[in-house]
């Protein structure tokens, strides 16, 4: 009886002082991680919403990661549609120049040599790249958007591109293809810029009166292709402006989520730093008091 007296005083003693150091150890840990639950057992309805939470921030992730690929992309091929409609404004400026009746064949010619270089520009730009290193206007092919076929400048790409999700079950198409933006149609059927700056620079080359009239011909062509240029600015413009408005909606969002996060699952750092404390002091008491108790001459003798 006595012994058994004894036993469950000790077990009972290492058992209080025990889980008050387990409650300090866990208020310490919400001080030091800023979270109040340590397992789905201490609040099953506030982990599973922690959880999907979780899941929305890592859906986030991935939308906020594709939204910065398509910027880029559709930045790349907004800064490249400038430089294409600087070329086409270049070359108008010198068919205009090319028109006057005051020029000889050989400045025409020399005016010809420019245009057949622009058209070269052209092609660079129309195969640049992205920051994967894919065709910018190339749409889903790997290689150059367009080539050489020995009788003109063609496309090789694909028709088409791959709209990439940013959030919120939208998306965006991260750029445009070559013929959205070179391919026009005239008085005299579809054509493209390669081709018009193609014929414009042979005819300059050609010289006579032929050459004059090309110059005054190929200015409706021009406007009608710089058109097309400036539409198609217009709409990775807006594209732009639609990816960044779904990051402003994502961050909104994300901080909503954070607040949420704090509300469900937050450790109140004040009330913890006063819970600790008081527990500190009580685990500080009950240490010693089971000292003071354990040494009791009673105990000895009912030891």
């Amino acid at each position: 009886m006595i012994n058994l007296s004894t036993g469950a005083f000790y077990e009972r003693s290492t058992s209080q002082i025990g889980t008050l150091r387990a409650k300090a150890e866990s208020l310490q840990q919400q001080i030091g991680t800023g979270e109040r639950l340590e397992r789905s057992s201490d609040d099953p309805v506030a982990a599973a919403r922690l959880r999907m939470l979780a899941r929305n921030e890592r859906i986030s992730t991935v939308d906020t990661r594709n939204s910065e690929l398509a910027e880029a992309d559709l930045t790349l091929t907004d800064e490249t549609l400038g430089s294409i409609a600087d070329v086409v404004v270049r070359v108008r400026e010198l068919a205009v120049q090319a028109a006057s009746s005051t020029l000889s064949d050989a400045q025409r010619s020399v005016i010809g040599t420019e245009v057949a270089s622009l058209r070269d520009n052209l092609v660079l730009l129309a195969n640049s790249r992205n920051i994967s290193g894919h065709a910018l206007l190339g749409g889903q092919a790997s290689g150059a958007a367009y080539a050489d076929n020995g009788n003109g400048i063609e496309f090789v790409g694909s028709g088409a591109l791959t709209p990439v999700e940013i959030g919120e079950g939208q998306s965006v198409m991260p750029g445009l293809t070559g013929p959205e933006v070179f391919e026009f149609d005239t008085a005299n059927g579809a054509t493209d810029l390669f081709a018009v700056l193609g014929n414009f620079a042979a005819a300059l080359s050609a010289g006579g009166d032929a050459a004059a009239q090309a110059s005054s011909a190929v200015l409706s062509d021009l406007d009608a292709g710089l058109e097309k240029v400036t539409t198609a600015q217009t709409v990775i413009g807006s594209r732009l402006n639609w990816v960044d408005l779904m990051s402003e909606r994502r961050e909104i969002n994300s901080e909503r989520v954070a607040d949420e996060r704090t509300q469900v699952g937050g450790a109140d750092i004040a009330v913890a730093m006063s819970r600790l404390q008081e527990t500190l002091t009580v685990l500080e008491a009950s240490q010693a008091s089971f000292v003071r108790l354990a040494n009791l001459s009673l105990f000895s003798m009912l030891r």
